[in-house]
C-alpha cells in the first residue's frame, strides 16, 4: 500500500478525485469549495479589531478551516512517510528552457535556485516570494476567489464570473510564463 501511495498517480485519477470534491461538498452540506476564503476565516477568528470585513459569523464556515488544516496535515504526512524517492519528472524541453533562464538545481519539488532558503534575502527572493506572494493575494481578493474556488467549484456550478476569472488566470499565467518571467531572470 505504501508503494502505491508513494508513486505518482496518473492525472486522470487525481483529476477525478478533485472533481468529486465538488458534488461531495454540495451533497454533504451545500458547501462551496475554495481555499482563499479560509484566510479570511482565520483572520476573523484571530483578529479582535472591529474591521467590518472580518465582522461576520466565521464559525458557520469553520468546516473550511478544518479542510485547509487537513490539506496541511496531509502534506506533512506525505512528506514524512510517502515521499517519492525519484526526482521530479519534467519534460526535456521544460528543463532546457529553465536552464536557459538560469535554473540549474532540479533536485527538489521546487527549484532551489528560486525558492531556496538562501534566496529569501536576495533580489530574486524579493521578486518571486514577496512581490509574487503579494500579487497572488491581491489577485485572489480582486477576483473574489482563487483558482480552486473559481475553476473547480464556480465552473462546475456554471457561474459566469468564474469562467471569466479562469480565463483571466490562464491568460495571466501564459503572459507571466512566456514574457514576464524571462524578463525577470535577465535581471540576475
Amino acid at each position: 500500500m505504501i508503494e502505491i501511495l508513494s508513486k505518482p498517480w496518473p492525472w486522470y485519477v487525481g483529476g477525478a478525485l478533485v472533481g468529486l470534491v465538488v458534488p461531495a461538498l454540495l451533497l454533504i452540506g451545500n458547501r462551496s469549495f475554495g481555499i482563499s476564503s479560509s484566510l479570511r476565516h482565520m483572520c476573523a477568528a484571530c483578529i479582535p479589531a472591529k474591521i467590518p470585513f472580518f465582522q461576520y459569523n466565521w464559525k458557520k464556515e469553520s468546516w473550511n478551516l478544518f479542510f485547509v488544516f487537513g490539506i496541511f496535515l496531509g502534506g506533512i504526512v506525505t512528506a514524512l512517510f510517502f515521499k517519492n524517492p525519484e526526482p521530479v519528472q519534467i519534460s526535456a524541453s521544460t528543463k532546457t528552457y529553465l536552464i536557459e533562464l538560469g535554473v540549474k538545481d532540479f533536485s527538489g519539488i521546487l527549484p532551489e535556485d528560486i525558492f531556496g532558503a538562501n534566496q529569501i534575502f536576495t533580489l530574486k527572493g524579493l521578486i518571486f516570494l514577496v512581490i509574487g506572494g503579494f500579487m497572488v493575494g491581491f489577485g485572489t481578493r480582486y477576483a473574489g476567489g482563487c483558482t480552486s474556488g473559481h475553476s473547480i467549484m464556480g465552473i462546475a456550478n456554471m457561474q459566469w464570473p468564474s469562467l471569466v476569472a479562469t480565463i483571466a488566470f490562464m491568460v495571466g499565467g501564459i503572459i507571466s510564463t512566456w514574457f514576464i518571467i524571462p524578463q525577470i531572470f535577465k535581471l540576475f
